[in-house]
């Protein structure tokens, strides 16, 4: 029989073979399980992070200014801050 001695081995280049299928095969595998968790991190829109952010802490600022804790001054010089962060627009 071709590739096996007559003990019924195998050959060294078909232990490499398997070896190499088997290390392309798990890492195929963890490569998927990442890409799963880093595609369902992204939340509900599937949206940079740095945009839900800013746009919490423009609601965040709202809130405040409703409820008096800072006053107009306040509001519209962090409101202005916040513009110069790429975001959803308001």
């Amino acid at each position: 029989m071709m590739g096996y001695y007559e003990d019924g081995s195998w050959e060294i280049g078909e232990w490499a073979l398997m070896l190499a299928m088997m290390v392309l095969f798990w890492g195929l595998l963890v490569a998927a399980v990442v890409w799963i968790v880093r595609s369902s991190d992204r939340g509900e829109t599937g949206g940079d992070r740095a945009l839900s952010v800013t746009a919490s802490a423009r609601e965040v600022l709202s809130e405040r200014f409703t409820r008096g804790e800072i006053d107009e001054e306040e509001f519209l010089r962090r409101r202005e801050l916040l513009h110069r962060i790429p975001g959803p627009s308001r």
